[in-house]
């Protein structure tokens, strides 16, 4: 049994024609397989019938001219057949396109399955470690880097840019008041809240007063902000030196003799670590606001009394604690946001993964930092 299908009208430039016989496909294509066509060829060759295909034969001999476009089109129906089980015998084309076959069957390869893609469970922790310990060694020789041009800021021959200096002061830390002293305020509320709640059962509730000020002020105060300070200015710094390395102004700053650590990387570290402190007590106020109204609506705690008894359950070593982390705290964010911006290839997809990757290792530095201080201030007494 034989079946003709023709689908060259007269008019078309391109045409393709299938002939079948039992279960053996020959499909023949001819003219000028070009971009122009393509629209026109693609919705009749996905409504091509190809099932019950054993072998199949492609016979391009009568083209007349191809470009990438109709040899995609091309290497499209001979996987389609492929993938239907059909063994493709014959694909015949003129020489002339043979390279572009062989580029595009390069490119679009089929990819990988799950079982062969995946590396061994050991391989991958190795290199993770590996990655994790050139991660390390590179920070530790950017940190002397920065180190180095900071001391020398110092001197009479260099000096801080003050105006990026205020600026990054300004970005960093005015413009970041609203959302830190918002969450601070809730989380407040919900800390005298929870605590009031178990205190409650022991006749209590005046210690929730003792518990906020303790907690907020030597650990979730410091904390809280710096996470935040983290997501917010950690990933600016690195977005905004990636999105210089992609447009390629870094290179040029380079080239005119600007040293990219004293005009980008300073004024953000310096600025971030003189607005941390400032924005690590107004979270600590509002954390103490909340927990202070939550105490009044709940326990019926006056203003006056909260007062009282915030004054008896801490110090001011209470309150230094807290404020000694801020600086190491902003360091770190910076450090680590610029050294991720710097970092960036000239791609954007790049911009975005070290961004996140920078969010995340500050969160980590911070945390893991937090739980040192609390461990050499238990060993100190304080």
């Amino acid at each position: 049994m034989v079946s003709l299908s023709d689908v060259r009208p007269v008019e078309e430039r391109a045409w393709f024609k299938t002939e079948r016989r039992d279960n053996v496909l020959r499909f023949v294509v001819g003219g000028d397989w070009t971009l122009p066509e393509a629209p026109r060829l693609d919705p009749k060759l996905r409504a091509l019938d190809l099932a019950k295909v054993s072998e199949a034969e492609i016979d391009g001999k009568e083209l007349d001219k191809l470009d990438s476009a109709g040899a995609w089109l091309l290497l499209r129906t001979k996987r389609a057949l492929e993938d239907g089980g059909a063994k493709v015998r014959s694909f015949v084309i003129p020489e002339t396109y043979g390279p572009l076959f062989g580029t595009l069957e390069r490119e679009h390869k089929a990819p990988p399955t799950e079982e062969s893609s995946r590396p061994p469970f050991l391989y991958r922790v190795g290199r993770g470690f590996m990655h994790a310990v050139n991660q390390g060694y590179e920070m530790l020789g950017y940190l002397g880097r920065v180190t180095v041009e900071t001391v020398e800021t110092i001197g009479p021959q260099k000096q801080l840019r003050w105006k990026a200096f205020i600026h990054q002061v300004e970005e960093t830390g005015i413009n970041a008041l609203p959302i830190v002293g918002l969450l601070s305020f809730l989380i407040g509320v919900v800390l005298a809240y929870q605590g009031a709640d178990q205190l409650r059962r022991f006749g209590a509730e005046i210690f929730t007063i003792n518990l906020l000020g303790v907690s907020i002020l030597r650990e979730v105060g410091g904390l809280i902000t710096a996470i935040i300070i983290a997501g917010r200015s950690g990933s600016a710094f690195t977005a905004q030196i990636g999105t210089m390395r992609v447009n390629e102004e870094i290179d040029a700053m380079q080239t005119i003799g600007l040293n990219t650590v004293d005009v980008l990387v300073l004024p953000r570290i310096a600025g971030l670590v003189v607005a941390l402190p400032f924005l690590t007590f107004f979270s600590d106020f509002m954390g103490m606001v909340g927990g202070a109204v939550m105490c009044y609506f709940d326990l019926g705690i006056t203003f006056p009394t909260f007062l009282r008894q915030l004054q008896g359950a801490i110090t001011v070593d209470t309150f230094m604690v807290g404020m000694v982390k801020a600086p190491v705290f902003a360091f770190v964010i910076g450090l680590v946001g610029c050294f991720e911006g710097l970092k960036v290839e000239r791609n954007a997809e790049s911009v975005g993964r070290l961004t996140t990757r920078s969010v995340v290792e500050s969160i980590f530095l911070i945390i893991v930092l937090d739980a040192g201080f609390s461990i050499m201030f238990s060993i100190l007494g304080i």
